[in-house]
């Protein structure tokens, strides 16, 4: 099983001890230091113009095939049972830390809190609709929208609200490497687990973490890999919620 790349800096050479530093300090020299032997690497030429095909031909096929229909069908049970836009439409941390407005099926009642607070298990502003399109991944469709544009990737480090960008940058080693790739609608930390709401701030270093192998270890076959791995997925979630209802 893959492990997450993780950076383990040599200790330094003094003969004298080291001045102590501030945990903010520290942070930012393990983030110039993992910076830096990052940057060694860069995945082949022919690796950005085949993954953009790969984006634009999913994107434009699903779009085409899928959305032409599902789209009115979902924007009607939104309107019905709730107040508001049938879209919702978040700032979000794109490629090298550019904000882009990221599209979601709405799937809250309207409220103050949607740029800074993430949504709970049992969390009372979601709709009863809205539950249903967050159970089958349904409401992150609209993100095929994103990936035409050239926002979103199919696959990459997922794009966090801006909230959480600022915040977490500031105590995650290493957490504004994410933004050295296009985000995805799906990516490495998803497939294996860390997925929806964030519970603790170790869940988000693992998830940092497995973005970081995804930025040094990128290529097309482990794309397409992310791409089957997450629809089996979320076919396997999709159906075992249905049936516990049943």
């Amino acid at each position: 099983m893959e492990q997450p790349f993780v950076i383990k800096l040599p200790a330094a050479q003094s003969s004298r001890p080291a001045a102590p530093q501030s945990d903010i300090a520290e942070i930012r020299e393990m983030f110039r230091e993992i910076n830096h032997r990052y940057m060694v690497y860069q995945p082949p030429a022919y690796y950005s113009a085949l993954k953009r095909a790969m984006d634009v031909t999913i994107s434009m096929t699903f779009i085409l095939l899928v959305m032409s229909w599902v789209y009115p069908i979902v924007a009607l049970l939104i309107k019905l049972t709730s107040r508001g836009p049938v879209f919702f439409i978040q700032k979000r941390t794109g490629y090298k830390g550019v904000e882009f407005d990221c599209f979601k099926f709405r799937t809250m009642y309207v409220n103050a809190d949607a740029d800074t607070k993430q949504a709970t298990s049992n969390d009372k502003r979601i709709t009863t609709v809205g539950k249903f399109l967050r159970l089958t991944h349904l409401d992150e469709t609209p993100q095929f929208f994103n990936v035409l544009l050239g926002d979103m990737s199919i696959v990459g480090p997922r794009p966090h609200m801006l909230y959480h960008t600022r915040y977490y940058s500031q105590i995650i080693p290493y957490y504004n490497l994410r933004h050295e790739a296009v985000p995805g609608m799906t990516g490495m930390a998803q497939i294996k687990g860390y997925i929806g709401e964030i519970n603790a701030e170790r869940e988000l270093r693992k998830r940092v973490q497995w973005d970081v192998y995804y930025l040094k270890n990128r290529s097309v076959w482990l794309d397409i890999t992310i791409v089957f791995t997450t629809f089996a997925q979320v076919i396997g979630k999709g159906l075992s919620g249905l049936l516990k209802k049943d």
